[in-house]
């Protein structure tokens, strides 16, 4: 196998098993902290690669998404398949095959097994939870168990490190051996008909096929693999493709069901007096609180207590830490104030730099915290009996349950919500799952919301009292983001991300108590994973952002705006001459006028800064955008100032309030509880007229557009990093500015109606 290899290049070893296998565990056993995160490119499937070393050979170790299965219906599905065969441009083929099984589910485990046998390379099977087969009554003759099979076999316990020394001795050994035939579990016409497809692609195809893929894409009545480009699938080879199904069907051998028969009888024949089980098994204490977690009622009422508690955590919990990473980068912001003098730079520093780090930074806690909960219940058993709690519910919209967690993260933040996407293995509903988290309303939004439903919904009660008008404008944004969410589900997975819907297939891992570096390792993982993927791209956009809201600076305008309050200046400094007078001749001038005119100063000085901040606000860049995107606005109501402010928003949702507050000259500390800018927004009017900038239909135009939109550079971000593609992203932001238009500008024209 290694004979045309460079002794000094690593040695590569995939690892592959099915989930709850405690593969990511036996990962990181090996790998220690010498590991790191990607995508492979255009793929969702995310690429974990680590390295250890033996007797001075280095090892490349490549951990494989966990899969039941390899079957591929799906580009990211088909990106495992590559992997292991080699066909990746610029990745490295596998030297040696590690397949994790778990011990006490040995039988369906082999199903996957058989599969990677037939890929033909070095093999090592690792019988991983010994321990929890030996307290179910189970044991395995692992030594028969591998002259059976013809490759090595390592029994361990992974959270433990047992055999893991046993291990590292046997992936150096087994890299040196040949790989072996493998017999084919599958019926002799099958064999037959997979040999005739073989001979027939060769003279088409520029590249020979794998015998795998081929025995693949006979099994593949979804039609996936005719769409994938495999070479020479021209319409000649497909019609003998579907002539050999329905030869195999009139034989007795159905595709895709003569698979499963195969499998599962060669597993059964392979185990036959190597696996033995205690006839004396009493309902296990899994089994008894499966009852009650699993039950259609009381299950669904705990999983509603504890769906409560983590978003609360996430939404209430992380507030002090983020409220304590705003506290600090202002801090610092202030510290440059004596250190950097006032200019381009210091502006650049705080308003560029500190505030993208600050946007970074401020959603580590809620991803952390997301994902201490999802670890913590991945790590005890009970994320798949969740899963299986709400498949029945996100079934109705062409979801799995496993798309329940992230969207109920993504109503405190989507990024935390589109990370948390990772537990989907269906790459279809893994992307539908992410292109509809932003629709849910999460917390950067009500700054807004409290902004303006404050200043424009009457208050005002209904049915008798116990509604508020108010709280119901508010609970009908987070309807309409949820709906719009279904319906966006409903439609995607009938258009775009169509295909074949797989069957809900999960198996349900023994409980036990979560293991505490196991959820060190996953929450620091995904923290980092957010700060390198996503964190330099939202601090570049806060500085593009920055840039176009402080440029072109012209001297000039500041001129003007000091010009215009000149008489005022003048009047302080004649008071202030005045004053200084009468203090050269007894009696001395009173220290009350003295202090009333320093505090006239300041806030004189005060409102010059804001007004010049204002001046320089409507002469940038930005202001140059609002007024060009003005025409597309105005049917929604905006004027050229609100465009502004959206536009200013594209970093984060909340940046609207205190753009609009520079806007109109109040100066950038105005958040959306300031009662001068509520009276500022009801009193602006359309330059030249009387008319109001604002009235309730362009409050909800607004409103309807922040609930709908993707205005928010940190969510496509990471999108961007989960997806490894720009594709996904942009279509994201494109469908959903569209539906944010459309419903803003029905909610303008209807409620001008009324």
């Amino acid at each position: 196998m290694l004979a045309n290899k460079d002794p000094a290049s690593p040695i590569t070893v995939a690892l592959i098993g099915n989930p709850n296998t405690g593969k990511s565990t036996l990962f990181n056993s090996l790998a220690g902290v010498r590991q790191h995160v990607g995508n492979y490119p255009g793929a969702t499937v995310e690429k974990k690669i680590g390295q250890f070393a033996i007797a001075g050979q280095t090892f490349d170790l490549v951990d494989l998404p966990g899969t039941y299965s390899l079957a591929p219906r799906s580009p990211d599905e088909m990106v495992t398949v590559d992997a292991l065969l080699g066909r990746l441009a610029e990745e490295p083929e596998p030297d040696v095959v590690v397949c994790v099984l778990d011990a006490s589910r040995l039988e369906q485990n082999l199903y996957l097994f058989s599969q990677v046998l037939e890929l033909g390379r070095p093999t090592v099977l690792v019988l991983n939870k010994m321990d929890l087969a030996q307290a179910q009554g189970t044991s395995v003759d692992v030594a028969g168990l591998s002259r059976r099979l013809g490759v090595p076999v390592v029994a361990m316990q992974a959270h433990r490190k047992i055999g893991l020394e046993t291990l590292r001795q046997t992936i150096q050994q087994a890299v040196e051996q040949p790989a072996r035939g493998r017999e084919s579990p599958f019926p002799e016409a099958f064999r037959r008909e997979v040999a005739d497809l073989q001979a027939a692609l060769e003279p088409t195809a520029n590249e020979r096929l794998p015998r795998y893929l081929i025995e693949r894409l006979l099994l593949d009545s979804g039609g996936w693999l005719e769409q994938a480009g495999l070479p020479g699938l021209d319409d000649e080879v497909m019609q003998q493709v579907r002539q050999a199904r329905t030869r195999l069907a009139e034989a007795g051998y159905p595709v895709p069901a003569v698979e499963t028969m195969a499998r599962y009888d060669w597993a059964a024949r392979t185990l036959d007096g190597l696996l033995k089980t205690s006839e004396n098994q009493s309902t296990s204490g899994g089994d008894r609180l499966d009852g009650i977690l699993m039950h259609r009622f009381w299950g669904a009422i705990i999983f509603a207590l504890l769906m409560t508690l983590v978003f609360q955590a996430i939404f209430t919990g992380a507030e002090p830490l983020m409220e304590g990473i705003e506290d600090s980068i202002g801090w610092l912001g202030e510290r440059l104030d004596h250190v950097v003098p006032e200019g381009v730079l210091r502006s650049l520093l705080q308003d560029g730099v500190l505030a993208g780090v600050g946007a970074v930074l401020v959603f580590l806690p809620q991803i952390l915290i997301l994902f201490l909960f999802i670890a913590m219940l991945e790590d005890c058993g009970y994320m798949a009996r969740a899963a299986y709690l709400m498949d029945r519910l996100m079934s109705r919209i062409g979801l799995s349950g496993k798309s329940f967690i992230p969207l109920l993260s993504s109503f405190a933040c989507a990024i935390p919500g589109i990370m948390a996407t990772r537990v989907i293995e269906d790459r279809r509903d893994r992307l539908t799952t992410m292109l509809i988290a932003p629709l849910m309303t999460c917390g950067a939004r009500l700054p807004v919301y409290t902004l303006l439903i404050a200043a424009f919904i009457p208050s005002r009660r209904l049915l008798g009292g116990w509604i508020g008008l108010q709280g119901l404008t508010l609970l009908g944004l987070y309807v309409l983001g949820l709906v719009v969410a279904v319906v966006a589900a409903f439609i995607l997975k009938r258009t775009l991300l169509r295909g074949e819907t797989p069957p809900f297939v999960m198996e349900l891992p023994p409980y036990k108590w979560p293991s505490p570096g196991t959820i060190v390792r996953r929450v620091s993982e995904n923290g980092w994973s957010f700060l390198r993927g996503a964190g330099t791209l939202i601090v570049i956009v806060s500085v593009l952002v920055w840039a176009a809201a402080y440029f072109p600076r012209d001297p000039a305008v500041e001129a003007e705006v000091r010009a215009a309050y000149a008489p005022q200046i003048e009047a302080l400094q004649q008071r202030a001459a005045e004053l200084a007078q009468n203090d050269e001749r007894p009696p001395a001038a009173d220290p009350a006028a003295w202090a009333q005119l320093e505090q006239e100063q300041t806030e004189l000085k005060a409102t010059i800064s804001r007004h010049v901040a204002g001046a320089y606000m409507e002469h940038s860049y930005l202001a140059r955008a609002g007024h060009w995107i003005a025409p597309a606005v105005e049917p929604l109501g905006w004027d050229w100032r609100i465009g502004c402010a959206v536009i200013a928003s594209f970093p984060a949702r909340e940046v609207v309030v205190s753009t609009l507050g520079v806007i109109y000259h109040l100066g950038e500390g105005q958040d959306e509880k300031s009662d001068s800018l509520r009276e500022t927004l009801r009193a602006a009017t359309w330059p030249g007229t009387d008319r109001r900038v604002f009235n309730i239909p362009v409050a909800l135009s607004l409103m309807v557009f922040f609930a709908l939109c993707a205005q928010c550079a940190a969510t496509l971000a990471i999108m961007r990093h989960e997806t490894g593609s720009w594709r996904w992203p942009l279509l994201t932001f494109t469908y959903m500015t569209v539906l944010a238009y459309a419903g803003a500008w029905l909610t303008y024209q209807i409620g001008m109606q009324f």
